[in-house]
């Protein structure tokens, strides 16, 4: 049987590792080696960053127990995409100077949207 999370942990994969090259990039801009060194650009591509890995992680948690439980295919890609979509949005919006405020709505609706979504298929699907 083919798993589906393992693409979108991939994906998301990547993003990590795109917003983490965008903070390794200031620290030697700014020759901070820890901490933020008071730069607020630093400190914003930091959060940036935690931000993803913070919301990725539960979300991609949900999505394998999704899996595991026997969601239909069509049923974890919705889940995933929306997880990666949000996560994209969320990191384009708030990762900007200025903040581009829609996509970073949009970004954390879809992310916690998908949450919700999978912790209540997750705890149906256990239960019943």
């Amino acid at each position: 049987m083919d798993m589906i999370a393992p693409l979108y942990a991939g994906l998301l994969g990547l993003l990590f590792l795109y917003l983490s090259f965008r903070v390794i990039a200031l620290r030697r801009h700014h020759r901070v080696s820890v901490g933020d060194g008071g730069q607020k650009a630093l400190t914003k591509a930091m959060r940036t960053q935690a931000n993803c890995v913070e919301y990725s992680s539960i979300g991609l948690i949900l999505l394998v127990a999704a899996e595991l439980q026997g969601t239909p295919t069509w049923a974890v890609h919705v889940l995933g995409v929306t997880l990666l979509l949000g996560r994209v949005l969320h990191a384009f919006g708030f990762g900007s100077t200025p903040q581009i405020v829609p996509a970073r709505i949009w970004g954390m609706a879809l992310t916690l949207g998908m949450i919700l979504v999978a912790s209540l298929s997750n705890i149906i699907r256990a239960i019943i």
